[in-house]
C-alpha cells in the first residue's frame, strides 16, 4: 500500500502566527519541527497499520519547509514546488490513500485562523465550484480523489476538520488546536497531538476500504474572489475566464484537472500584483 502525506503548517499545534508560517519568519524553523513531529507521527500510524511506501509532500509555500534528516527513515520527500499542477505536487494514480497534516480553514470562515496571512491566502479571498464554498483540503481532496486516491485522514484546527467532514463525513479527523482569533490558539501539547495523530493514522488505513474518493463530475463551474481589483486585472487574462465583478472572476470546464490548473494559474496571476 502507497500513502501519501500532504503537509502544510497553519493546522499544526503551536502555530498561531503569521511569523511562524512565513519562511525566514522569526519562529519559522521552530514551527517546522513541530510540523515535522506530526508528519511523522502520521507516517508511524500508518506504517503499523501495514503501509509499505510514504511519500511525504512538502505543501506549505515554496515547499521548504520539511528537514529532510528530521523525516521518519521510511519517508521519501518531495519538495519545491510543481508548476504542473500548482499547490498540490506529487499526485499520482499509483497511490492508495492520502493524509493531509497541518491543513487550514478556507478562507471566507469566521472561526478560523492563520488564513489571510499565507500567500496564495493573501490572494484568494474565497473559491466556490458550482456554487459551494471549497477549502484548501476540500480543492487538493477532489484532486487526489480525480486519481482515485481517497482522502482518510486530515489534521487541523476545529474549524479546519469540521469543514472536511462536510465534504466527507467519514473520514479520520483529528483536532490539534481551537482557534481563538486569527492569530491566536489553544493548541494541544505537540506530544499529545502527536500521538493523536498516530492513532488516527492506524484508523484512517485500517478503514480505508469504508471512506470513498472525493469525486466531482460533470460541468464544473470555478468562481474565485480576489482581494483586489488590480489582482482580477491581472488574472482575467487567463483564456476562458470572464469577470463577473470587481474582484470575482469565472471559469467553466468539465474536468477537475483543467480547473485545477486555472485556479493555479489565476493564483499566480493575481499574486504578481499582490
Amino acid at each position: 500500500m502507497r500513502l501519501l502525506i500532504f503537509a502544510d503548517i497553519e493546522g499544526v499545534a503551536g502555530v498561531a502566527r503569521p511569523e511562524q508560517t512565513e519562511v525566514g519568519g522569526a519562529e519559522h524553523e521552530a514551527a517546522c519541527r513541530l510540523l515535522v513531529g506530526e508528519v511523522n507521527a502520521a507516517a508511524e500510524g500508518a506504517l503499523a497499520a501495514g503501509v509499505q511506501e510514504v511519500v511525504v509532500v512538502d505543501a506549505h509555500a515554496d515547499g521548504l519547509n520539511l528537514p529532510p534528516e528530521a523525516l521518519h527513515p521510511r519517508a521519501e520527500l518531495l519538495n519545491g514546488r510543481s508548476f504542473r499542477l500548482g499547490l498540490a505536487p506529487g499526485i499520482a494514480p499509483a497511490f492508495d490513500a492520502a493524509f493531509f497534516i497541518g491543513y487550514p480553514a478556507s478562507p471566507g470562515s469566521a472561526e478560523a485562523m492563520l488564513t489571510s496571512v499565507s500567500s496564495p491566502a493573501r490572494v484568494l479571498q474565497g473559491v466556490r465550484i458550482n456554487g459551494e464554498s471549497q477549502s484548501r483540503g476540500s480543492l487538493d481532496g477532489y484532486l487526489c480523489g480525480y486519481y482515485d486516491c481517497p482522502l482518510v485522514l486530515f489534521t487541523g484546527d476545529a474549524t479546519a476538520v469540521s469543514e472536511m467532514h462536510r465534504f466527507r463525513v467519514g473520514l479520520e479527523g483529528v483536532v490539534v488546536k481551537e482557534s481563538l482569533g486569527p492569530c491566536a490558539a489553544r493548541s494541544l501539547h505537540p506530544e499529545v497531538a502527536r500521538e493523536r495523530i498516530r492513532s488516527g493514522a492506524r484508523r484512517a488505513v485500517e478503514r480505508l476500504g469504508t471512506i470513498p474518493p472525493l469525486r466531482l463530475e460533470g460541468q464544473l463551474e470555478l468562481e474565485v474572489d480576489v482581494a483586489h481589483p488590480a489582482m482580477a486585472d491581472s488574472a482575467e487574462r487567463v483564456p476562458g475566464v470572464r469577470r463577473l465583478g470587481p474582484c470575482t472572476l469565472r471559469w467553466v470546464s468539465d474536468d477537475y484537472v483543467e480547473l485545477y490548473r486555472c485556479l493555479s494559474a489565476l493564483v499566480d496571476l493575481a499574486g504578481l500584483v499582490a
